[in-house]
């Protein structure tokens, strides 16, 4: 695959003038409304082959699902739009937020964060179609939003092939069937990877406002607002700007309201923590995740096939994560995945679904990306084609055959 852009795949992001960190540059103005579709028209054709790509191997992914899924006489849009997580969404958006905190395990929706299923009540009243249809078509669409911020992100850095592996890889995860489920993964990508384009670009209030979003989306999107506070707080170094200072404190809005207000709900300080616990889910520093790698690894002679995969996805990121930190990505990419590697692996809640919490984490792709961009074609071709049938398969298992929660 021949490079259409001029800069070499291995170049290094270069730093802001004034000594500030790797990939902070100095914060600017957004384009007038005409520039910005300009801008939104060309990055759009830049992307284009990246997103084929995406497409093409999700449809491969969802070609797989429907051939094991007919031949077990299941149906394939159930198993995508209204189990698990997916149902307490449609849940959230048909019914509204838990009132009390209760006392049952796994029961109080206030876990659950609320812009997804806004945006399912929100446009289910526009469009025809029961509201997990509209939820799966928001996921589909968000998914294509990730994608094209992938691409952004990767060709920025280090030119577009570089780009359009990053998506490929990225869709081709082992449980990037999720990308089109009924999940708030896609959304949430799709937030954090333009707000961290943003911030590569200097776009400072973008960024912030996207993470405020992200913050709506996962718990998980204090690790997007992390990223862009500590891109603005460098750029305060190099002098005070009123919009990088409100980028810091914008940055992590939505999670601390969302937070707060379930803790006004609940009428106690503690409320969302009060929630988490519920659901077997506190910070316990990492002991749980070491007590299941242990198990999976060495105590049990016959784990399931989803929990082996769960466990060699957590090692590699965190083996992608030293790649990345060696490679001297960009201060901001490395806060997120930082936090949250963090977040995942430091959570004593349930094992099976950290993979898929890992989802939204694709710059630890990116030394992967960056090897194979240097590779052989031959060598490129055989990777990707394992790993396109590799997720492919991992998917159709974890919504056919793994008998819980992807």
């Amino acid at each position: 695959m021949p490079s259409t852009d001029s800069r070499p795949t291995s170049a290094p992001p270069q730093s802001a003038p004034g000594g500030s960190a790797p990939g902070v540059p100095a914060a600017r103005r957004a384009p007038g409304a005409a520039g910005l579709l300009t801008a939104v028209r060309a990055s759009l054709r830049h992307a284009a082959p990246a997103l084929l790509a995406y497409a093409a191997v999700r449809l491969t992914g969802l070609a797989v699902l429907a051939l094991w899924a007919h031949r077990r006489h299941h149906g394939v849009w159930p198993a995508l739009a209204a189990q698990w997580d997916a149902d307490w969404y449609l849940g959230v958006a048909d019914h509204g937020y838990a009132r009390h905190l209760g006392t049952a395990f796994d029961t109080n929706n206030l876990a659950f964060f609320p812009l997804y299923p806004v945006l399912v009540k929100a446009v289910a009243v526009l469009t025809p179609g029961s509201r997990a249809s509209t939820g799966l078509a928001i996921a589909v669409v968000s998914s294509f939003l990730a994608a094209w911020g992938v691409h952004a992100v990767g060709s920025h850095l280090h030119g577009r092939r570089v780009g359009v592996l990053l998506t490929v890889l990225w869709a081709a995860l082992p449980v990037g069937l999720v990308q089109w489920m009924g999940y708030t993964e896609s959304l949430f990508t799709a937030l954090a990877a333009w707000a961290l384009y943003a911030v590569l670009t200097g776009r400072l209030l973008w960024a912030a406002s996207l993470a405020a979003l992200a913050g709506l989306t996962r718990p998980t999107g204090v690790a997007v607002a992390a990223a862009v506070s500590v891109a603005a707080l460098l750029s305060l170094r190099r002098g005070f700007t009123l919009r990088a200072l409100a980028a810091a404190v914008l940055a992590p809005a939505g999670w601390l309201a969302y937070v707060g207000w379930v803790g006004l709900r609940l009428g106690r300080w503690d409320g969302y923590l009060a929630v988490q616990r519920l659901w077997h889910n506190e910070w316990d520093g990492g002991a749980e995740t070491v007590r299941r790698l242990r198990e999976v690894l060495a105590q049990n002679s016959s784990p399931e096939l989803f929990l082996v995969m769960v466990t060699v996805t957590l090692l590699a990121a965190v083996a992608l994560y030293a790649l990345s930190a060696g490679d001297r990505q960009p201060l901001p990419l490395l806060v997120f995945t930082g936090v949250l590697l963090l977040i995942v692996l430091g959570s004593g809640g349930v094992y099976f679904p950290r993979a898929r919490f890992l989802l939204p984490g694709f710059p630890l792709l990116l030394p992967a990306a960056l090897h194979l961009a240097r590779a052989s074609r031959r060598f490129r071709t055989l990777c990707l084609t394992a790993a396109v049938l590799g997720s492919a398969y991992c998917g159709a298992y974890m919504v056919l055959v793994w008998p819980s929660a992807p």
